[in-house]
């Protein structure tokens, strides 16, 4: 007795044209399929198309109406999803241009909240001009700024450049709560920290791209960055990610994470470094340790805002490296 005719969806690797076929054994739906897509039967198999699996006679028997199918000729291989992913990434690399257009056009239409963010974050990605530097070769990127930056490195260094100078004014700032006594030489560790912030321009390297191998500790050279909240590099819950080179709109979304101190530079630092100046007593206050909290990545982590955590870290200084051993001279006999 002939098994009952069934309803499949069919189609062709690497064809997106879906074709209605019934059959009542997976020979005959293989025959059927080949004779429509013009395949030679000898060879041809059958598979899902969700994952690839292919099809036996007796897993066909268990399928349930209308299930999708890819016919596959010899030679052709099907994984399941990720090949039409595949087949799609390709589009959009050699018509990044029309897929943009198509893009737009399709969001001015778009009132569902969450296919309008999938068309406005596909617009985003697509619209990204990484590898281009000068500002001839991406004047969208610079549109906003001034017209002295005329490569992208050059503004991000300046935009480093403004942060550290903030923090530098903010520990310069503090001189008021340190006791009159120790203020000349709070005064003395401060310039000695100006001085080698100058000395390394004010940290600006770390988004030079020109500069990668000092960069490579926060940043590739392609110019991602990554976020490191809360308290190290693996625990930002959303794997947010970006790439400031990008495009204007990177560019200024870049602007709102935070260089975050793990050991708190306010509630912390200051104020040890102010007491270390303070009750020195003769002894050498380690003011190098102390840059390196406010100004290095030793204590600063890149964080996206939602990740900034702006509670008490409670965290402290390590009291062992307060202070420096003196070098000891020998005397010669």
């Amino acid at each position: 007795m002939a098994e009952p005719l069934r309803p499949f969806r069919l189609r062709g690797c690497g064809s997106t044209q879906k074709f209605g076929v019934a059959a009542g054994s997976l020979r005959g739906l293989l025959r059927k399929g080949c004779r429509l897509l013009q395949l030679p039967l000898a060879g041809s198999r059958l598979c899902l198309y969700e994952d690839g699996t292919e099809l036996t006679e007796s897993y066909f028997r268990a399928l349930p109406p209308q299930t999708e199918l890819v016919l596959l000729g010899p030679g052709e291989s099907w994984r399941g999803c990720a090949s039409d992913i595949e087949r799609l990434l390709a589009a959009f690399c050699s018509q990044q241009g029309a897929v943009v257009e198509a893009a737009r056009r399709l969001l001015t239409d778009e009132r569902a909240p969450h296919r309008q963010k999938l068309l406005a974050d596909l617009i985003h990605n697509l619209s990204e001009n990484i590898l281009a530097e000068d500002k001839e070769d991406d004047k969208k990127w610079f549109e906003g700024l001034e017209s002295r930056f005329k490569n992208k490195s050059s503004y991000l260094r300046h935009s480093c450049e403004s942060r550290m100078r903030g923090y530098m004014r903010e520990v310069t700032g503090f001189i008021s709560n340190v006791h009159p006594s120790a203020r000349d030489a709070y005064r003395a560790v401060i310039d000695l920290m100006a001085d080698k912030l100058k000395s390394v321009k004010y940290n600006g390297c770390y988004f030079d791209r020109r500069e990668k191998e000092e960069a490579a500790r926060l940043c590739t050279a392609e110019g991602w960055f990554s976020c490191q909240g809360p308290f190290d590099r693996d625990d930002c819950p959303c794997k947010h990610s970006i790439n400031p080179y990008s495009n204007r709109e990177s560019r200024i979304l870049f602007s709102t994470w935070n260089l975050d101190h793990i050991i708190e530079k306010k509630r912390a630092v200051v104020p040890e470094l102010a007491e270390a100046v303070k009750t020195r007593d003769g002894r050498e206050v380690n003011w190098e340790y102390f840059y390196q909290l406010l100004f290095t990545l030793d204590n600063l982590k890149l964080v996206h805002i939602a990740c900034h955590k702006k509670t008490n870290h409670n965290l402290s200084c390590d009291k062992t490296r307060i202070y420096r051993k003196r070098k000891q001279t020998q005397e010669i006999s």
